[in-house]
């Protein structure tokens, strides 16, 4: 059974911070191409949901965690409808999964457990005994040598009230770094606005990070932890993964909400409003949306789903010809054709 819900602080410290505008989903980002509305699924059994992210291993398994705590697979050419297979139960709320390319193994980011360490027989082993404890592990990325870098979202708030960081648009996030070879976790930088997704670059000199709650891209230089702002988004980023030549797919849950920027520059309304029920506090928009980007954060290409059918994509992946979506709500994985 998945660890039950942290609690978090009551009461926001929100700062006053100018409002935005949401800019409209024009030039890269007009919606021409909607394939995400015609996606093939493979779903979760019955009462499972939450797969966010994605990955396909060194044996051709894709693989997925979900908020029950579990990590399931299933053959990558698997048709649709295909049930999955459990892989391991973590005993937290498995987010991002990544692949040590030393031994094939998986390294995941659990929001309640930390770095945990996944074999293919499915036993789990928590990372990182020694030097600094995440708050709340996201995503990762894992490098030549098997360091893990990874993003701690938010020292103030757990997975279960995510909204609240946001609302509180103070920088409690960071980038951790784990070392296999002491066992130790250290601080590459702080100061981020609820990092999300990120991935190295191809000669490994920096990651590319997602910061969720001010929509932006960056770029964070290793190991001095410079971090370089690279572009603003239309939409709220999740989690980001390496294409291998040297681009990037970044998983855009949500176009920015119109009421939540509004809020930005009313720091007593953003208190009350995260005392309201989740049910009236600002929401998502259905709509799904992934970019691939080069290493500058220059957009290349979007793909788009208007009309909601696969909803808040979190996770992407491409493995051969064909785009891999998971989603922090749907109830199972989705596909579609990259050409």
């Amino acid at each position: 059974m998945a660890a039950p819900p942290a609690r978090g602080p009551r009461l926001i410290r929100p700062v006053r911070e100018p409002a935005t505008v949401p800019p409209p989903l024009d030039g890269p980002w007009t919606s021409t191409d909607t394939r995400l509305d015609d996606v093939e699924l493979l779903p979760l059994p019955d009462g499972v949901a939450g797969p966010e992210d994605v990955l396909v291993d060194g044996v051709g398994r894709l693989v997925s965690g979900t908020e029950d705590g579990r990590l399931w697979w299933w053959p990558v050419d698997a048709p649709a409808g295909s049930p999955p297979r459990l892989l391991a139960e973590t005993g937290g709320r498995p987010l991002g999964v990544e692949l040590d390319p030393r031994d094939g193994s998986l390294v995941v980011c659990d929001a309640y457990r930390g770095l945990l360490r996944i074999t293919g027989d499915g036993a789990v082993r928590q990372l990182g005994g020694d030097g600094e404890r995440p708050h709340l592990a996201d995503n990762a990325a894992v490098a030549r040598d098997g360091t893990v870098y990874f993003t701690d979202s938010s020292v103030r708030f757990p997975l279960s009230h995510w909204k609240r960081d946001l609302l509180e648009h103070r920088p409690n996030g960071r980038v951790l770094a784990y070392d296999p070879a002491s066992g130790r976790t250290e601080i590459v930088c702080t100061g981020l606005y609820f990092p999300n997704g990120l991935a190295l670059t191809p000669d490994e000199s920096a990651l590319l990070l997602a910061e969720t709650a001010t929509h932006r891209l960056v770029r964070v230089s290793l190991p001095d932890g410079t971090v370089t702002v690279l572009t603003d988004l239309p939409a709220y980023p999740d989690n980001l993964s390496a294409v291998g030549d040297g681009t990037y797919w970044l998983a855009l849950p949500s176009p920015r909400v119109r009421a939540l920027e509004r809020l930005l520059p009313r720091p007593r309304l953003r208190q009350l409003v995260a005392l309201l029920p989740a049910a009236v506090q600002p929401k998502p928009l259905r709509y799904a949306l992934v970019a691939q980007v080069d290493g500058e954060g220059r957009v290349l290409r979007t793909l788009h789903g208007p009309g909601g059918g696969y909803p808040m994509v979190t996770g992407v992946r491409q493995h051969g010809d064909r785009l891999w979506l998971g989603s922090l709500t749907a109830g199972g994985v989705a596909r579609v054709p990259v050409d």
